[in-house]
């Protein structure tokens, strides 16, 4: 398999993700930075001329949090690139934005547990959408539930925690059918894995929390895009309707994650391929949920539209409730902690 790593810009994936930039974007007046600083000022001074400012209050407009979303745009191969102060964040401005009320949204069903509570209790009973919930592993399914009055179709692949897929590049035929609006939430994939733009998308959606910043010490959210007229809405709701950026301080962490996000990336495959294949061969586990094993139902389609599998797998214990927790406090180097809704994850590193 090919990493996701040419796009149009000519540089390659890892040399974006080192900073390349940030080099693009120091200021005008400049230290000549190395690495883009926290620019913790909530106010710039007006200037004019050739030495006007293009920052004047930090809520529309930073220059940390500007560099940061240049980078991650060009990582995943998009014109436009925000970031929120988090992940539901960046899902719900999205969909807040871009259907309105009254409008008809079709969502897979096997999705975050966030989303999916954003879907049924504000969405639907707030604003009084329509919303659809489909199996869209069968793109068919998707096919079935969308109309020409569809504003956007909703997916998560790898999906939390079952990690099922949904076929890109089919559904986004079907939503420009439909001319509706294609969004993506790739959290699980990373832009390193996965280009869903490439394979027609609209939107791509991250919660930076996770692999993106990659040391579990700042939450937030990107969103990313080639289409101008959604950038735009989904810009103004971010800096002024909502007013939900994410800071500069967090701006600066998820840079400095980004530097490693090729090589983290590439451990994490390898580290979850091999626990994937130990637990497949375990007496004690029914089933083991990784893309990257053949034994999954979609991995044929994982080949197809992704370059690695990633490092998120989830099991089945074969056994009773006080044998699993027993198989939990047995295990040395892992922490039990909540990633989602109510949902523990157990933390473990090789």
């Amino acid at each position: 398999m090919t990493r996701n790593n040419d796009h149009s810009s000519g540089n390659g994936f890892a040399t974006i993700a080192v900073g390349s930039s940030e080099n693009n974007t120091r200021s005008k007046g400049g230290t000549n930075d190395v690495v883009s600083p926290i620019h913790l000022s909530t106010t710039f001074e007006w200037a004019s001329g050739d030495d006007s400012n293009e920052h004047d209050y930090s809520r529309e407009s930073n220059p940390t949090r500007a560099a940061l979303e240049d980078q991650i745009a060009r990582l995943e191969g998009g014109d436009h690139g925000l970031v929120f102060a988090s992940g539901m964040a960046a899902i719900s401005t999205t969909i807040l934005t871009l259907v309105p009320p009254g409008g008809h949204l079709v969502s897979a069903d096997s999705i975050y547990g966030g989303t999916e509570k954003l879907l049924t209790e504000l969405v639907a009973e707030h604003f009084d959408i329509d919303v659809d919930f489909v199996d869209a592993r069968d793109p068919e399914n998707v096919a079935d539930a969308v109309d020409s009055g569809t504003d956007l179709i909703w997916t998560e692949t790898p999906t939390n925690p079952l990690m099922q897929l949904c076929d890109i590049r089919a559904i986004a035929d079907i939503a420009d059918n439909y001319n509706a609006l294609f969004g993506v939430d790739s959290t699980f994939a990373s832009p390193y894995f996965q280009a869903p733009l490439e394979l027609g998308a609209d939107i791509v959606v991250h919660s930076t929390t996770k692999y993106l910043n990659g040391h579990s010490d700042s939450t937030g959210g990107a969103v990313i895009t080639d289409e101008d007229g959604v950038f735009e809405e989904l810009s103004f709701a971010q800096r002024i309707g909502l007013g939900n950026v994410l800071s500069p301080f967090d701006c600066y962490l998820v840079a400095r994650g980004l530097k490693t996000l090729p090589a983290r990336m590439d451990h994490h495959e390898e580290n979850a391929m091999a626990v994937a294949k130990f637990l497949a061969d375990h007496n004690r586990v029914s089933s083991v949920y990784y893309p990257g094993l053949e034994s999954h139902p979609q991995h044929d389609l994982a080949e197809e539209q992704m370059s690695g599998y990633s490092g998120m797998l989830s099991f089945e214990f074969d056994g009773t409730l006080l044998e699993l927790e027993a198989f939990i406090e047995g295990l040395d180097h892992s922490s039990l902690a909540k990633t989602s809704s109510n949902i523990p994850t157990l933390y473990y590193s090789l």
